[in-house]
């Protein structure tokens, strides 16, 4: 059986987006699943466009998605004299030819046969010219004007094209450089290539690249197309339906275990499963489960898988993620205090963002604490105040301060004052965070530790 190579191409005339990943993703899976290989080529042969800033962007991408490559990144700009080689054995072969018509010209002859009511192609007038080299020449690839250019798509199903739809299109331009289809071509023939997943809006590529493989007397590999992800409104995702950088979810705070997990649920399914681990993934991954529509991109579906991995992730993991989210406000950060703090917030964050803005009470100064001034009205009465004093009173006297002596102290003061926990949870939680909601409350005292909770508390009477 021959070894199954895909590879991904992205072009680094922008970052990678969700619908680059997600065809990225496919491919990395459909490699690992038949023990095959995975290659990353980057194509720059658009030199007024591509950028070295998107190119790293692109392989951060990558390294943060955990899409591991066998071979690359190859750069189609360093291979030139390669597209150059097979374009001159085209034409030495007759199956390409110099053409000389003008840009003006090819339009004209567009508008000529639309205004017939026939395809609006080049007309072939060079074809037979036996044109040289020449300035402002391109070359055009001689292409059959009759019968049908026919594959069997991974995810479509049997795709026919008559050839006379089809023109004697550009192979070089008039500047010397190749084009897309055929650098495509002649990159993934000589790599190799198996399979081809990519989007659909590369269908109408695909039979151009396969005369061109045919006029080489090239192996023909399998193309899989997979449908666009659409926005909640079902039209093409765009910047308008929010992050369409895959780098901006890390900034946003998810996590690449849930981007993986999403990305692969966006036109692949298996059974009614949502949660997939990445070995899961390599597993139960096949083309046939592929979906031949479109899928819609909804972000609230991305912050429930993202809270999961979240709830199950390992804290000091999320501890370090979480001190390269808040090191711009917090430079003297404590890994082992952020490791205490990061479980009571796994339940309750959907993002390592939210969880830094819920993690920011445990770590400002006592002194810089925030309240919000409706829950100093509402809780911070004359009558917590008596409480609170008490309280404070039974703590300083306490030997240790963890969980369970600071619910029996609690416990006792609420026997003693013949009052219920509602009466008092609220005005210390005030008290001790600023805000109304928190983790639990005895588990955040523990966390903040005896002086601190105490030295909070104690300010707190100061607002009465």
């Amino acid at each position: 059986m021959t070894k199954v190579i895909t590879r991904f191409a992205p072009s680094p005339t922008g970052y990678l987006h969700i619908g680059g990943a997600r065809t990225a993703l496919f491919n990395w899976l459909l490699a690992r699943k038949n023990g095959g290989e995975f290659i990353l080529r980057i194509e720059d042969t658009d030199l007024e466009r591509s950028r070295e800033e998107m190119t790293q962007a692109i392989l951060d991408a990558m390294d943060w998605l955990g899409l591991d490559y066998d071979q690359g990144p190859y750069f189609q700009s360093q291979r030139l004299d390669l597209y150059r080689e097979y374009i001159q054995k085209l034409v030495d072969t007759g199956q390409a030819y110099y053409c000389q018509c003008t840009p003006e010209e090819v339009d004209a002859m567009r508008e000529e046969a639309r205004a017939k009511g026939l395809k609006p192609k080049y007309n072939g007038r060079c074809r037979e010219k036996n044109l040289g080299p020449g300035p402002g020449r391109v070359i055009r690839l001689k292409a059959p004007l009759a019968g049908q250019t026919a594959f069997h798509d991974l995810v479509k199903g049997p795709i026919a094209v008559n050839n006379e739809e089809l023109d004697d299109f550009v192979l070089q331009r008039a500047d010397g450089t190749p084009t897309y289809n055929l650098a495509v071509v002649v990159d993934d023939a000589t790599m190799g290539v198996t399979h081809v997943l990519r989007g659909d809006d590369h269908i109408n590529n695909t039979p151009k690249q396969i005369l061109i493989y045919r006029a080489l007397e090239l192996n023909v590999p399998l193309f899989g197309h997979v449908p666009m992800i659409l926005g909640p409104d079902k039209k093409k995702l765009s910047k308008r339906h929010g992050a369409t950088s895959v780098m901006k979810y890390k900034e946003m705070g998810f996590l690449p275990e849930a981007m993986i997990n999403y990305l692969v649920r966006l036109g692949w399914a298996y059974g009614d499963e949502e949660i997939f681990s990445r070995e899961e993934l390599i597993e139960k991954f096949s083309l046939e489960n592929l979906s031949k529509s479109a899928s819609v991109f909804d972000m609230d579906k991305l912050l429930w898988l993202n809270s999961h991995y979240i709830k199950e992730g390992d804290p000091r993991r999320l501890a370090r993620l979480l001190s390269e989210h808040i090191r711009d406000s917090h430079s003297d950060l404590d890994l082992t205090y952020l490791e205490k703090i990061v479980p009571l917030l796994q339940p309750r964050a959907k993002t390592i963002m939210e969880m830094a803005d819920q993690a920011e009470f445990f770590l400002v100064a006592d002194d810089q604490l925030q309240y919000d001034a409706k829950a100093v009205q509402k809780f911070l009465s004359d009558e917590a105040r008596n409480h609170l004093q008490e309280i404070i009173r039974r703590l300083e006297q306490a030997e240790t301060f963890d969980r369970q002596e600071l619910e029996n102290i609690l416990a006792k003061y609420l026997e003693d004052a013949n009052i219920k926990f509602k009466v008092i949870a609220q005005p210390i939680r005030v008290a001790i965070t600023g805000r109304t909601a928190s983790p639990g409350l005895f588990e955040t005292m523990e966390v903040l530790g005896k002086e601190r909770t105490i030295r909070r508390m104690k300010r707190a009477l100061n607002r009465i």
